[in-house]
């Protein structure tokens, strides 16, 4: 049922239940390492092996408007400037 979820609020946009859903797994994780802790190594291993199929969630979409001497700064990511 989760997954039918996130791939529906994926392709709607919708941040909200993503973010939601990932509350709820992290939720559900911490509580299972809590009632058994001696999991811990072999999910960190399943993990890191998963770790080159998960998928780059590097995409970004950015607007901006700017009118008469306003200025806009806008990154991805980091952003370093000096300004003068």
């Amino acid at each position: 049922m989760s997954r039918r979820e996130l791939l529906a609020a994926q392709a709607g946009g919708d941040l909200e239940s993503r973010s939601e859903l990932g509350a709820e797994w992290q939720g559900r994780m911490r509580r299972l390492l809590a009632a058994h802790p001696e999991e811990t190594e072999a999910l960190r291993a399943l993990l890191s092996e998963l770790a080159p199929y998960a998928p780059a969630d590097s995409s970004v979409t950015q607007h901006a408007s700017a009118s008469g001497h306003a200025r806009v700064y806008q990154a991805g990511r980091d952003q370093n400037f000096d300004r003068r």
